[in-house]
């Protein structure tokens, strides 16, 4: 408890000390056994990634046709939710409620000492522990229920073992990974056992000697792709207790059906990842950032079209409003022109990526930009990636007591200028702060809207906000969420944007995995959804813990 006081208090102090304030948090989740050399990324301290990453006995560096398996990680409930429930409760077609409802199981004592005799002493009853675990930080959904139990496995066995007991005592479980996700999926709202995963951190192969890096967040998306195109193949505790893997290393296969794209996009429904292997990417050698101003946001956003269509190699293009760039003034001191903004990396080599520049440079002219600046330096490139990395915690500088609701939608990248231009004029008409912030490359487009959690009101506001920018990006032929995943959050918009037959194909697809003991807990029995899902996907999982410099993991090790 105290310790979520204590970032209650970050929040509304946030400052240019927040690489330091990084290390204070990541204390708190506490480091258990051995000693592990810890990769913070600086730019995601908001979501609060307890991924640890140790290279024993491992060469670090890695190659384009390189792969790298990573022994963590941690997908969701097991439990379901009936397909004929379309009420308006919590994630329900029409609703505006925060939280989640569930009918507590008793977790009998017989299951707890299983449990205690599998994991030992990393097990807990704790109730600073459970609350924890039962309340995301960076989401303002909440449950009824906080988990009875905390287990912390260390090897895929006792995973395994665990979802045998509880699938036997028929106890809903909820894996717990890095806990970034933002629409409730590290909920409890039927209690029961909690797998934190953070204890699985190993590198257990690398498969090259060269310099290469799994270089994924957000942004290079544009560049690399989605998570899904870059995890080769996974290992899936499944709901009870077998394993499977999921594909082989090969670079192509046309053995069977492509479970890896299935488990990813599950969102953890199907099972408990307990080993991800990941496709590198060879370090550029050379890159550059860049940033421009323009007097509206449709001209931002028409020059993202355009960057795009041209065929330029950018690997990020990302743009912020005006009123994301007075929240970066604010956060940290600066006088940065308060004007929509977009951000540019160009890798390659070194000629080529000043050539690319000069093209861009010359598009954004045409496009009424102006104030275009890049840089070389690497300590004035991290400076300016600061800028977009913290922008979440830099809105909460702005209003430090209120709630962010965060939109995630993805549109055709030819409607992303249309979209954006139609929700900023509702947002700019809103008497909530809210600023805009979006991946320009592959028309992804994120709103942040502060609003009071206490005041009625302010959360209709936000509800409908949302809701509006949802509704359009579907008009549009886009999705609800391009990246953060479903959760509790989205379930609402899934029979809109799919249908009801793609739901209860999911369904049977869920079933087919269930064991002959599966418990029909229910995370939202009022919704359409299959499950109780518990963060936001593998990709939010991997994205948290990246770009990975393997290069500095290999020097650590002489």
């Amino acid at each position: 408890m105290a310790f979520i006081s204590w970032l209650s208090r970050l929040r509304s102090s946030y400052s240019k000390t927040i690489t330091d304030l990084r290390s204070s948090f990541f204390h708190h989740l506490r480091s258990r056994g051995a000693s592990t050399t810890a990769i913070t990324p600086p730019y995601h301290f908001s979501k609060q990634n307890p991924f640890r990453f140790t290279c024993s006995n491992s060469i670090l560096p890695v190659t384009l046709a390189g792969s790298l398996a990573i022994h963590f990680q941690s997908p969701p409930p097991l439990c379901d939710a009936p397909l004929d429930s379309l009420s308006s409760g919590i994630g329900g077609i029409g609703s505006a409620e925060f939280v989640v409802k569930g009918s507590h199981k008793h977790v009998p004592q017989e299951l707890i000492e299983e449990l205690k005799a599998i994991c030992q002493d990393d097990t807990s009853i704790d109730y600073d522990e459970r609350y924890f675990h039962g309340k995301p930080q960076n989401s303002f959904h909440k449950a009824v229920n906080i988990p009875d139990v905390v287990v912390f496995p260390r090897s895929e066995e006792e995973v395994s073992n665990i979802v045998k007991s509880c699938d036997k005592h028929k106890v809903p479980i909820v894996p717990y990974g890095g806990a970034t996700s933002i629409e409730g999926h590290t909920l409890s709202p039927h209690g029961g056992v909690c797998i934190d995963m953070s204890l699985m951190k190993n590198v257990k192969a690398l498969h090259s000697l060269m310099v290469y890096s799994f270089p994924l967040d957000p942004g290079p998306a544009v560049r690399y792709g989605t998570m899904r195109d870059n995890v080769i193949s996974l290992k899936v505790v499944l709901p009870n207790g077998d394993v499977v893997k999921t594909a082989s290393r090969a670079r192509k296969s046309a053995a069977g059906y492509d479970l890896t794209r299935l488990v990813i996009g599950s969102e953890g429904t199907l099972g408990v990842i307990t080993e991800v292997t990941l496709r590198l990417q060879k370090i550029p050698q050379h890159s550059v950032v860049a940033m421009c101003n323009f007097p509206t946001i449709k001209d931002a956003a028409d020059v993202s079209i355009a960057t795009m269509l041209s065929g330029i190699q950018v690997s990020r293009l990302e743009l912020m409003d005006e009123v994301q760039v007075r929240a970066v003034n604010v956060a940290n001191d600066k006088n940065l022109p308060e004007l929509p903004t977009l951000m540019f990396e160009f890798i390659g080599t070194e000629a080529y990526v000043r050539e690319q520049t000069l093209i861009v440079q010359k598009i954004i002219s045409e496009h009424r930009g102006s104030d275009f600046v890049f840089a070389e330096d690497p300590e004035a490139k991290k400076e300016l990636w600061k800028i977009r990395k913290e922008a979440l915690w830099a809105c909460f500088a702005m209003e430090p007591e209120y709630e962010a609701m965060i939109s995630d939608v993805c549109v055709p990248l030819s409607r992303l200028a249309e979209l954006i231009s139609c929700s900023k004029k509702e947002l700019d008409a809103s008497p909530l702060v809210c600023t805009v912030i979006a991946h320009a490359g592959d028309g992804n487009f994120h709103t942040v809207i502060l609003f009071d959690p206490n005041q009625e009101d302010q959360k209709r506001e936000a509800e409908r906000l949302n809701n509006f920018m949802v509704h359009t990006a579907l008009s549009m032929e886009g999705t609800c969420t391009g990246e953060h995943g479903v959760g509790t959050g989205k379930m609402k918009y899934l029979e809109k944007e799919l249908g009801i037959e793609a739901l209860k194909t999911m369904k049977r697809i869920k079933n087919a995995f269930r064991s002959q003991q599966y418990n029909e807990s229910r995370k939202a029995d009022s919704t359409p959804w299959l499950a109780t899902v518990f963060r936001g996907s593998l990709k939010d999982e991997i994205d948290e813990a990246s770009p990975w410099n393997l290069q500095k993991a290999r020097s650590s090790e002489k």
